[in-house]
């Protein structure tokens, strides 16, 4: 149950998402002005690429979504499934995310493209870390399922049913993280530039570093 998970729970789901936006806010205040969390609108256009016969823009998007997939692939490869659980390699994933974003700093100084690859597959990273908390689906790369899920969970009170307080609290901290993410983006950029990657890439070496003292201390209390 949604509710019998540690209150820290929320707090880095929060982090998370205000990570993600501010990557995603980065991405569209950049060169290209892309998207790069989350891949919506980015398949929608390669749909239309298809027809208006533009290869050029074709293959960059077709890389966005590659880059997307290669992330969340990784995070496949090191870990069991997507169900949050302590003692899996979460440290890993988060200091792999934090390279990709400083990587894209040097190719997106220079209008090169492929940083903005490298940009998705962090947040492929990201978005695949944990996809499932106690049976609540959760995605902290883009936020169009919690606000799906927020307004089935009204509209289920609007007709007596009780709301579920622990997901709602979940999904509204996702919510706020992820525009707050994107407000920062928008404080940083311009002074920052494509530096400005630097900031949600500390932002997952800390939490790497946390959670891996975290588990330490567990690790000594259990001998």
């Amino acid at each position: 149950m949604i509710s019998k998970l540690p209150k820290w729970v929320e707090y880095g789901a929060f982090i998370l998402a205000l990570t993600a936006g501010c990557v995603n806010g980065i991405g569209l205040l950049g060169f290209e002005h892309q998207a790069i969390s989350h891949l919506s609108g980015t398949a929608t256009l390669i749909g239309t690429d298809m027809i208006n016969s533009h290869p050029a823009q074709l293959f960059h998007l077709s890389s966005i979504l590659a880059g997307f997939f290669g992330g969340a692939l990784l995070s496949g490869f090191i870990l069991k499934d997507g169900t949050l659980s302590l003692g899996r390699r979460y440290d890993i994933l988060l200091i792999v995310e934090a390279g990709l974003l400083l990587g894209a700093i040097y190719p997106m100084q220079h209008n090169a493209v492929y940083g903005l690859y490298l940009a998705a597959a962090a947040c492929g990273i990201q978005n695949g870390l944990v996809t499932s908390y106690s049976g609540a689906i959760v995605r902290t790369t883009h936020i169009t399922g919690i606000i799906t899920d927020l307004g089935l969970m009204f509209g289920a009170l609007l007709r007596g049913q009780p709301l579920n307080r622990r997901k709602l609290v979940l999904f509204l901290v996702i919510a706020i993280g992820f525009i707050l993410g994107g407000t920062i983006s928008a404080l940083i950029f311009p002074i920052l530039g494509a530096y400005s990657f630097a900031a949600p890439a500390m932002v997952c070496v800390v939490l790497a570093i946390i959670y891996r003292i975290y588990m330490h201390q567990i690790s000594i209390r259990l001998r």
